[in-house]
């Protein structure tokens, strides 16, 4: 099937494609929009019986529509045609379009030509609303594929997919658009009657909500709850990328599941649980006994430990924290400009000793005087500020660590390792942080 030999003798657009163009365009843009924008239509190459899909660039100008096509798609052609268009995937802005041949610019772009190109579909296939989707009509094979029910984009994706999967008309009919490209989901369904009872059964907690492959088949897997699981491998793909972690994704490895599962039971965070782990390691206990690696009542026991590891450090690092507190005030220092001390509600104030995250911590209740972040301090890896009303500002209230590498925030935490509320993370997240990055930015610069 040679399929440039189509597009050599390609037809113009018909006027009933036109005018159909030009009445949906109408009803979306009522006053003329000068960006440009993509609508597809279908037709049948008659000689080898092959669908095809044509896709059609507008744009007004001077208050004039005009169209022209600019990809030809075949269903059964990994390839694709263009003509005019370039993909651009600087800034996320998706396809240029050149007009020369329409007299909308003085000169032609380099990308455009008076050939049609070989191109990848994988970059290009705009965004472009099919607007006859009845021409499948003309294909009995697709007569039970449930085309018209496809919520997507794609409908050539689908329909090969389908010749291959016909399970998707069995999601599409459920209403499962979403997943008909799953290979997972789509072999699952074939494969397990269960499983297609299940989704039936769960129609209405996946319709309304946006669940990852992995969540579908670990829930039906487990019969926990769609919601616990997307929230549990979403914990788990932070926990397994997080740099801080490796000592634990190492001792925890063929178990990583069970550790997570602990610690949502236990309503605390694995960075907590690191500071535990380490103090327990300091402390010469041994962690092949599950009373140490997941003691039953774990707040209890982890301020236990981090209190015997604080007495036991302190005992050890007179001396050294001498050089520690001049060094942490010098860093200090540096980053002073960090600091936010606007008329706002709240102001951020840097640590500027480690006797400071002592009293931080002891006052809110949680390790940041206690579990090496003075080291990571001085270290230059992450800051620690504090968050205070503006109105009380020497009272301990929000603790922040600050990534310097990756100018981000690692935790945020109020008193008992509580989270702060709406209007304290908003302030960090929209107002403090921006600035923050801002100053460093500065910083590195005059370094």
């Amino acid at each position: 099937m040679n399929m440039y030999k189509y597009v050599e003798n390609l037809r113009p657009i018909p006027k009933y494609i036109r005018k159909k163009i030009e009445q949906i365009d109408r009803r979306a843009f009522p006053e003329p929009y000068k960006y440009v924008r993509f609508y597809a239509y279908l037709t049948v190459w008659r000689k080898y019986n092959e669908l095809i899909k044509i896709t059609v660039a507008v744009k007004h100008y001077r208050k004039k529509l005009y169209m022209k096509q600019v990809a030809v798609h075949s269903l059964h052609c990994p390839k694709c045609f263009v003509k005019d268009m370039e993909y651009n995937y600087f800034g996320g802005m998706g396809f240029r379009v050149g007009w020369f041949a329409e007299g909308l610019q003085k000169r032609a772009r380099n990308y455009e030509s008076e050939f049609w190109c070989y191109a990848d579909t994988k970059y290009y296939d705009p965004f472009a609303t099919v607007i006859n989707l009845d021409v499948i009509d003309r294909f009995p094979e697709y007569k039970y594929s449930a085309y018209k029910q496809f919520q997507g984009v794609d409908i050539l994706k689908y329909l090969r997919y389908y010749e291959k999967y016909p399970q998707t008309e069995f999601l599409v009919k459920f209403g499962f658009s979403r997943y008909v490209f799953s290979k997972l989901i789509l072999k699952k369904t074939a494969k397990d009657k269960a499983f297609r009872k299940w989704l039936i059964s769960h129609k209405d907690d996946i319709s309304n909500g946006w669940y990852y492959v992995s969540t579908l088949l670990m829930s039906y897997r487990t019969s926990k709850p769609l919601e616990y699981t997307q929230n549990f491998l979403s914990d788990k793909k932070t926990f397994l990328h997080d740099g801080y972690c490796s000592r634990l994704r190492k001792f925890f490895r063929g178990r990583t599941d069970k550790f997570l599962e602990y610690i949502s039971k236990q309503h605390t965070h694995y960075r907590t649980y690191l500071d535990y782990f380490d103090a327990c390691n300091y402390l010469g206990l041994d962690m092949t006994e599950d009373k140490n690696v997941f003691p039953h009542d774990f707040k209890r026991w982890h301020d236990i430990r981090i209190d015997e590891y604080h007495t036991a450090k302190a005992l050890k690092d007179a001396e050294e924290r001498k050089e520690l507190y001049k060094t942490f005030e010098a860093v200090a220092e540096k980053y002073l400009p960090l600091q936010r001390e606007q008329q706002d509600a709240f102001i951020v104030v840097i640590a500027k000793s480690p006797a400071e995250l002592i009293r931080e911590g002891d006052v809110l209740h949680h390790c940041v005087g206690r579990m090496n972040y003075d080291q990571r301090f001085i270290r230059e890896e992450s800051l620690i500020f504090f968050v205070r009303n503006v109105d009380a500002p020497d009272v301990p209230f929000v603790t922040v660590e600050y990534s310097v590498k990756n100018k981000r925030i690692l935790q945020v935490h109020g008193i008992n390792n509580s989270r702060p509320n709406v209007e304290v993370e908003n302030f960090i997240q929209n107002k403090w942080l921006p600035y923050a990055n801002r100053k460093l930015k500065q910083i590195n610069k005059a370094a």
